[in-house]
């Protein structure tokens, strides 16, 4: 480390310069997330279900995880977004307009037995996905 005049520039321009080994920090300058990120870096979107799939769970749990195949309107990105709930797939049908957010796993990735879903449904034409599994609210008719 430097002890002398000028040190102190010296050392900001170091720290500055071995930053970009840290993973975190150059996906966050590079802002590689939003570049990548389906959802263009936004928290939540819009989009129009294409179809209706069956996803099964890893090992050592078995079962057939409900998802749905969807169109994003922002980008016309494809993506799988799951149905958390007891029996909200038959909420959904093709064509309605469902709002998706992260699922909530680690960093972006896919969460629990689900391989590949990123994503989770939470609202179909505009009404609360737990509402309307809860009893609480219809789906509206459109």
């Amino acid at each position: 480390m430097g002890r002398g005049l000028f040190a102190g520039a010296k050392m900001a321009k170091d720290r500055q310069k071995f930053r970009w080994s840290d993973r975190r920090y150059k996906k966050r300058m590079l802002k590689s997330r939003a570049k990548h990120d389906p959802l263009a870096g936004s928290t939540q979107a819009k989009g129009i279900v294409i179809e209706k799939v069956g996803i099964e769970a890893k090992q050592p749990n078995s079962g057939i995880r409900k998802a749905v195949k969807i169109s994003l309107i922002k980008n016309a990105n494809k993506l799988t977004a799951f149905a958390p709930g007891d029996g909200a797939i038959n909420f959904i049908d093709e064509h309605d307009e469902v709002m998706v957010e992260g699922i909530g796993g680690r960093m972006g990735r896919s969460y629990g037995d689900i391989p590949g879903v990123r994503y989770k449904v939470i609202q179909v034409n505009g009404v609360s996905l737990d509402e309307m599994v809860r009893g609480r609210k219809e789906k509206p008719v459109r």
